[in-house]
């Protein structure tokens, strides 16, 4: 073995070696087939260009997209107990659920951080789809309940959106005790007389449409989102009945009246900015003026008898008669 072998080779080899690229540089559309360079598909916040088909985003890059100046603080969620029901079927529920948190790097299924929306304090809960399906579990109606505490706290507007199959079957009832529980949290908000604005994405199915889903006080959809509590397949299987083009799908429930609007994502800023104002607007008067009203606020009079016409027209009263 010589300088030729140990040295001049291997480096000959290393600049000939045919470099791998990376695999993710490119994301085929689900829609149209058609194959998206990442760079592109990020400069235009994850849809289509050919097709305008709305890809899933995580909640980071909602975040980012939705805040003042993409600056936000992730609020700390409570511990919930992993596996109680000690479920398994085809894997243990803790296998799954260390699966789901290396591929997402999220603890669960939703993500709560607060900041400034159009120059207005607002909450934003975002739902995360890769996350086992973005389903409603412990951790779920849990991070939902702290999201609405912490809007009553800074008395601000709360903006939840959904991605999700459903409950989480690994928790069994404890999962499907969220509805009630998301459901109570929900209406504290309004009971504070605080907007909560529902953004519902693909897809919003099963016990998610079932509760806090169809709960807000404007109720927003994606561009071709499936919102539904079954799913098509199913509904056709039952009833043995082919559906309408578009059944479930955002465009079909807003003209139906379940919707009040749909949002193409690139206006999703600006039109929930224009509504939190809009909805968080109260007419409040300084409190130098409040203190001035309330000093000289005037006497009430006591209403005027025929005596007191007569005494004003003649000059004298009744006794002085």
């Amino acid at each position: 073995m010589n300088w030729l072998t140990n040295k001049v080779l291997p480096k000959f080899r290393q600049l000939t070696a045919k470099q791998e690229l990376p695999d993710n540089l490119w994301v085929k559309c689900p829609s149209c087939g058609q194959m998206l360079f990442h760079n592109d598909l990020q400069a235009n916040q994850n849809v289509c260009t050919q097709c305008d088909h709305h890809l899933r985003i995580s909640p980071a890059e909602r975040f980012e997209a939705l805040f003042d100046d993409a600056k936000y603080d992730l609020i700390e969620l409570p511990e919930v107990p992993v596996d109680p029901l000690k479920f398994r079927d085809s894997k243990r529920y803790t296998e799954r659920l260390k699966e789901a948190r290396q591929k997402t790097g999220d603890k669960d299924a939703m993500k709560v951080a607060h900041g400034k929306l159009g120059g207005i304090p607002a909450v934003i809960a975002v739902q995360n789809f890769e996350f086992m399906g973005g389903s409603l579990g412990l951790a779920v109606g849990e991070a939902i309940i702290a999201a609405s505490k912490l809007a009553i706290l800074q008395k601000a507007p709360l903006i939840l959106f959904t991605a999700a199959g459903g409950a989480r079957m690994q928790e069994g009832i404890l999962s499907l005790m969220q509805m009630p529980r998301t459901t109570v949290a929900i209406q504290r908000l309004k009971e504070n007389r605080l907007p909560f604005i529902v953004v519902l994405t693909d897809p919003t199915t099963g016990g998610v449409t079932a509760s806090y889903a169809m709960l807000g006080d404007v109720q927003i959809s994606e561009p071709g989102a499936l919102i539904c509590f079954a799913g098509p397949r199913v509904i056709e299987e039952t009833i043995r009945e082919t559906l309408p083009e578009g059944f479930q799908r955002a465009e079909f429930l807003l003209e139906h009246g379940m919707l009040d609007m749909v949002v193409h994502r690139r206006d999703m800023r600006d039109q929930l900015s224009r509504l939190v104002n809009l909805l968080s607007q109260k007419v409040k008067l300084p409190a130098s003026a409040v203190k001035k009203v309330t000093e000289k606020k005037p006497a009430v009079k006591a209403p005027e008898t025929k005596a007191d016409s007569k005494a004003d027209g003649d000059g004298k009263s009744p006794s002085a008669e």
